[in-house]
C-alpha cells in the first residue's frame, strides 16, 4: 500500500495512461504509431520532475517535459488533445482500484478470523450488557458473529465503491471532446480496464471518491466498535477479554504491572482521522462549474491516507483477534454476580400469560428483583418464597422459568441463518 502511493508510482501510472492514449491515437491514425513504443521505454525521474515543477509550477507539464527528450521528434505528439486531468484522474482511478483490492483482501482475512472466533465460542456464556448494565446472558460467539456480519457488510460497501471507481476520462478540456475523438477514450480505457465516465466535466465527478471515503469511514467506525468492546471487556473490573501482550512488552513506564490495550486504542484513534477525511471528500463534490482546484490539494492527503490507514487498522485488528485472550472463568463469574436477575423478563411474561396485567406483572417482578439485589440472594430463591407468585405458579413451573437452556435456545438458529453452522 505504501508503495502504491509514492510519488514515483504516481508518475508511473501517469505514463501508463499516456501510453494507452498514444496507442489508441496511433491505432485510429490520429498520430503516427511511432510514439507509443518510445513511451514504453520512457523512464521516470522524480528529481527531474520536481526541478522542472519548481520552474513551471505545474505538475503535469513538469512530468511531460521530463520524458520529452527520448521521444525525439515525436515529443510534439505527446498529450495530444488532452487536458491534465485526463491523465491524473484516470491514473488515480487505477490506483484506487488497486488500493481497494489490498483492503478487500485484508478484510476477507478479518472476516475469516471473526468467523472462527464465533464458531469456537458459539456456546461460551457471557453476560450481555445494555447501558453498561447486566441485561441477559449471551454467548461470546454471538458477539463475534455480530462483528463478522458487520465486516461482511463493509466488504460489500467497499466492493460497490470500487465498482463505481472503475471509470476514467479522456474527454479533454471541460469534458466535451472538443480536440479529442471519443473513440480514443473508448480504446484507451478498454486497454486500461476502465469504463468511460458517462458525462465528465474536466474531471471525474467527485461523488465517486466521496463514496469510497465514506465507505472507508463506515468501515473505520466498525473496526472502532470491535476494539471499543475489547477495551471495555479488558477493564480490570470486567476482565473477560484482553488483547495479546508480548513476553518482552512493557505496559507503562511508571507501573510495571500494567497491560494496556494499546493496539485497540490506536485503532480507535485512527478511526477518528479516517472519518474526518470523509467529510473533506463530501465537500469535494461541489466544485465551481466544470472544475476548480479545491479538491486537488486535499486529495493528495485524504485518499492515500484513508486507504493506507484503513489497511493498517485491519491488519492490526486481525492480529489482536488472532491472539485474543478469552477469560471464560471470568465470564462465568460475572454472570453469577447478577444472581439470576436476568430471568426477570421471563417471569414477567409468564405472569402475563396467566392473565395478570402487564404493568402489574412488571411491578411484581421489579419488586422481587430489587429485594434479591438488596439481600444479595439468587432471584429464583426470592421468587420461590413469594406468596403472590406461589398463587400463580407451581414450584416446577417457577424452576422452569429459570432454565439456562431457555435463554439460549435460539443461538443455533442465529448462526444457521448467517454462516450456516
Amino acid at each position: 500500500m505504501s508503495q502504491l502511493w509514492k510519488e514515483e508510482t504516481k508518475f508511473k501510472y501517469w505514463l501508463i495512461v499516456e501510453e494507452a492514449v498514444a496507442w489508441a491515437q496511433g491505432e485510429l491514425g490520429i498520430i503516427p504509431k511511432t510514439l507509443h513504443p518510445k513511451l514504453k521505454k520512457a523512464k521516470i525521474d522524480v528529481k527531474k520532475i520536481t526541478e522542472i515543477e519548481e520552474i513551471v509550477q505545474h505538475d503535469v507539464i513538469a512530468f511531460l517535459k521530463s520524458i520529452e527528450k527520448p521521444l525525439g521528434r515525436d515529443a510534439k505528439l505527446l498529450h495530444f488533445g488532452l487536458t491534465s486531468y485526463d491523465i491524473v484522474d484516470t491514473a488515480l482511478a487505477l490506483r484506487c482500484l488497486i488500493a481497494c483490492n489490498y483492503i478487500l483482501s485484508a478484510m476477507k482475512d478479518l472476516a475469516k478470523t471473526t468467523k472462527q472466533l464465533a464458531q469456537k465460542h458459539k456456546y461460551t456464556l457471557m453476560m450481555g450488557r445494555t447501558h453498561g448494565i447486566h441485561a441477559q446472558p449471551i454467548t461470546f460467539g454471538l458477539k463475534c458473529l455480530s462483528w463478522h456480519e458487520e465486516i461482511i457488510r463493509n466488504i460489500q460497501r467497499i466492493q460497490t465503491a470500487q465498482n463505481n471507481l472503475g471509470y476514467g476520462k479522456i474527454s479533454g478540456a471541460v469534458g466535451a471532446y472538443t480536440e479529442i475523438d471519443p473513440k480514443v477514450e473508448s480504446l484507451a480505457l478498454k486497454r486500461l480496464g476502465l469504463k468511460p465516465e458517462p458525462v465528465s466535466t474536466q474531471i471525474i465527478p467527485r461523488d465517486r471518491y466521496a463514496e469510497l471515503l465514506t465507505s472507508l469511514a463506515i468501515l473505520a467506525s466498525s473496526l472502532e466498535r470491535i476494539v471499543t468492546e475489547i477495551r471495555n471487556l479488558q477493564r480490570t473490573e470486567i476482565n473477560e477479554l484482553a488483547e495479546p501482550f508480548g513476553k518482552s512488552q512493557r505496559g507503562s513506564s511508571a507501573m510495571p504491572h500494567k497491560k494496556n490495550p494499546i493496539i485497540c486504542e490506536r485503532i480507535g484513534s485512527l478511526a477518528r482521522v479516517v472519518r474526518s477525511f470523509a467529510q473533506v471528500g463530501l465537500e469535494n463534490i461541489s466544485l465551481w462549474h466544470e472544475r476548480d482546484l479545491t479538491n486537488s490539494a486535499n486529495e493528495r492527503i485524504i485518499i492515500p491516507s484513508s486507504t493506507s490507514l484503513i489497511h493498517y487498522m485491519i491488519l492490526k485488528l486481525n492480529n489482536v483477534l488472532r491472539g485474543l485472550e478469552v477469560n471464560t472463568e471470568k465470564m462465568k463469574e460475572n454472570i453469577d454476580k447478577s444472581k439470576e436477575q436476568f430471568f426477570s423478563q421471563g417471569l414477567m411474561l409468564a405472569m402475563v400469560k396467566k392473565g395478570i396485567d402487564r404493568d402489574q406483572a412488571y411491578k411484581i417482578t421489579q419488586r422481587l428483583a430489587f429485594v434479591a439485589k438488596e439481600k444479595n440472594e439468587n432471584f429464583s430463591k426470592i421468587v420461590l418464597q413469594d406468596t403472590e407468585i406461589n398463587k400463580l405458579f407451581k414450584e416446577k413451573e417457577i424452576k422452569n422459568l429459570f432454565s439456562w437452556q431457555r435463554l439460549l435456545k435460539n443461538i443455533d438458529y442465529i448462526f444457521k441463518r448467517t454462516i450456516g453452522s
